[in-house]
């Protein structure tokens, strides 16, 4: 039976997370996992217990199944998915397939999550160009970013929603036209974006994308994927043994070669696959539910709008916290940003009183999830004036 996502029934089904005891304001980040989770954990056990080595046919399955589900919630874009631990990882292959001789920039914004951030200024201190610019304002982000590309650009990396304030990203096709025409490659950073809003493929075949299920996937961890265009017929330098099982029999090959789908081309090596069984498991489960992305896209707006109008309702002094950004809520996606330079503070506090946030320098996110319900929206807020009044002047 498919409950409503406004009735506390629903969170009957994440009971090992406490989700009715306390206030996981953390779902842009780390959601609760549903309770029928913990039978992929035994079924894989089992799997391993009466197959030993030969396992690996039952985990290549979990493993298909969640290239299913990373590709249905990108809208069925045509290309193929290569699965990693961590989008790190896949970066990196997809770094070492560039030619540098030939094109030295990465055109980036300054809003990127830490893997990219701390990556690229790595390689900025070994020569290569790394030009960014503003994340805002979003909506006019992919114009900006497509009139920066030369023939030097090599890579452009952007988010489809940035980690720090929530926008959603605006003028993706035009930068995707506007890469391919230039001959760089565009990669898109979906993990904020998969499963809270509703992803629209349209224009974007040319482009790489990477994401996780670690967010409003409730996959957990382990789960990360890069789409790679049909055409794809890069030769990343890091490259794992499983990007090649047909040349393991018989004569190494004078040249490395790879799998016959593009998706081998950036495969890795042997993995922990526990994750998988976890993933498809819950990719089950939100199918049983009628959990859509769309479903959860109107939930998620629902809640960000009882979050935004509450939080405006304490009046809170703007120099203590305001929100980080005044956009529209259509314009955001799964979580409320809200600046202030007491942001370590105000979510000690909360915690304190079971109500679970994070942040990140002076930006305070709180994420719900489909499991929380209105009351504990409502708890949530009148907690924070407390905190706000208690820990500042």
């Amino acid at each position: 039976m498919t409950l409503s996502l406004h009735s506390s029934e629903f969170a009957k089904h994440y009971s090992d997370f406490r989700v009715s005891e306390r206030v996981l304001l953390t779902g842009h980040s780390h959601q609760a996992w549903p309770d029928c989770a913990r039978e992929s954990l035994i079924e894989a056990w089992n799997d391993a217990a009466a197959h030993v080595d030969q396992k690996w046919e039952k985990a290549f399955q979990k493993a298909d199944r969640v290239r299913a589900a990373f590709r249905a919630l990108l809208g069925n874009i045509p290309g193929d998915i290569t699965l990693a631990p961590n989008t790190h990882d896949l970066l990196i292959r997809l770094l070492s397939a560039i030619d540098w001789n030939k094109r030295r920039e990465i055109l980036v914004t300054d809003g990127e999550f830490h893997t990219v951030r701390r990556q690229l200024l790595r390689l900025e201190e070994e020569g290569i160009q790394i030009t960014r610019i503003s994340s805002l304002p979003a909506e006019t982000l992919g114009v900006r970013l497509s009139e920066k590309i030369t023939d030097k650009t090599a890579l452009v990396i952007t988010s489809t929603v940035f980690f720090d304030s929530g926008l959603i990203t605006e003028g993706l096709p035009d930068l995707a036209k506007a890469a391919q025409n230039q001959g760089a490659l565009l990669l898109l950073d979906t993990y904020h974006h998969l499963n809270v809003v509703p992803f629209d493929p349209q224009g974007l075949e040319s482009a790489y994308i990477i994401g996780g299920g670690y967010k409003y996937c409730q996959f957990g961890e382990g789960n990360c994927f890069l789409r790679i265009p049909s055409d794809c017929t890069l030769r990343p330098i890091v490259t794992g043994w499983f990007a090649d099982f047909a040349g393991l029999e018989g004569a190494p090959a004078p040249r490395v070669e790879y799998g016959s789908h593009p998706g081998a081309r950036f495969a890795g090596a042997t993995y922990d696959p526990i994750s998988h069984y976890r993933a498809a498991k819950v990719a089950d489960f939100f199918i049983e539910q009628g959990l859509s992305p769309e479903r959860l896209r109107k939930r998620s707006q629902e809640q960000m709008t009882l979050l935004i109008q509450g939080f405006e309702a304490l009046d809170l002094e703007p120099n203590l916290i305001q929100r980080a950004s005044k956009g529209v809520v259509s314009g955001l996606a799964g979580f409320l940003a809200l600046k202030t330079p007491h942001a370590r503070a105000i979510h000690q506090g909360l915690l304190c009183a079971g109500i679970h946030t994070d942040y990140r320098a002076d930006i305070l996110r709180l994420g719900p999830a489909p499991y929380i319900t209105d009351q504990q929206l409502a708890t949530a807020m009148t907690v924070l004036k407390n905190v706000v009044q208690e820990i500042t002047p």
